[in-house]
């Protein structure tokens, strides 16, 4: 589990910089949006599967979509949002001893 964590942490890092890359090349950058804008929000959606990776998806494809958002890390946000604020299911129920 943890190793597959930090994994899916790396890709997040590395998918987010690709999206940022529209930055260094102005002009060229907006048109790579289109491509990247789709391929990014499918990205999202296999990565973090349910309703939050839906949710997260459309979220990166506006993010991408649109010119001037590039800058926000989706892919990292939603990362923190699934492995350090959700935490697991059943970590917040307390155990009550049947005797």
């Amino acid at each position: 589990m943890t190793n597959s964590k930090y994994k899916k942490l790396g890709l997040s890092v590395l998918f987010d910089a690709l999206g940022m890359l529209s930055f260094v090349i102005p002009g060229v950058g907006e048109f790579s949006d289109i491509i990247w804008a789709p391929l990014a929000a499918w990205l999202m959606i296999k990565m973090y599967k349910g309703a939050a990776g839906k949710t997260a998806g459309f979220i990166t494809f506006i993010e991408e979509a649109i010119p001037g958002l590039d800058f926000i890390p989706t892919f990292t946000i939603m990362w923190l949002y699934t492995y350090v604020f959700k935490k697991e299911k059943y970590e917040d129920v307390i155990e009550v001893d049947p005797s």
